[in-house]
């Protein structure tokens, strides 16, 4: 016999029985009758309890058009799309309500690179792609 096939006759920490658990324990579940200890829910009062109600309430409706723009997704037009739509050079929020591409100015739009510049455009108040940037600056165009 070595050291390492000898084994212990009890286990060195007894495990706890789990209290309020349901199967084979009955009524009562371990907790005995009646009493603080038996009844469900906290022992102590939360610390945090006292600070949550000295803070006011919300009261009121928040405004869901903030929450609409916040995860609102620009409209994305292409490069070649842009001469077929706008008639001027000027591409702008509100050229871009004029031409049907966006409903309201504060909707958010971004102009992307796909296909070919015809004319030099004046972009302005508008994101633009890397591509689009240096496709409509190789035509003459401006973005500001």
């Amino acid at each position: 016999m070595q050291l390492h096939e000898l084994k212990l006759n009890k286990p060195l920490k007894k495990t706890k029985p789990r209290v309020g658990r349901g199967g084979k324990r009955g009524t009562t579940a371990g907790r005995g009758t009646k009493g603080q200890k038996s009844r469900a829910g906290h022992r102590m009062r939360p610390m945090y309890r006292d600070l949550i109600q000295r803070l006011p309430k919300l009261r009121g409706v928040k405004n869901p058009s903030v929450k609409a723009k916040r995860g609102l997704k620009p409209t994305e037009i292409n490069v070649d799309k842009l001469s077929k739509v706008i008639k001027g050079n000027e591409v702008n929020p509100k050229t871009l309500v004029e031409a049907r591409v966006i409903k309201k100015t504060s909707q958010p739009v971004k102009i992307l690179g796909t296909g070919e510049v015809s004319r030099a455009f004046e972009v302005e108040g508008v994101s633009v792609s890397k591509t689009a940037r240096e496709k409509i600056e190789a035509k003459g165009g401006k973005i500001k």
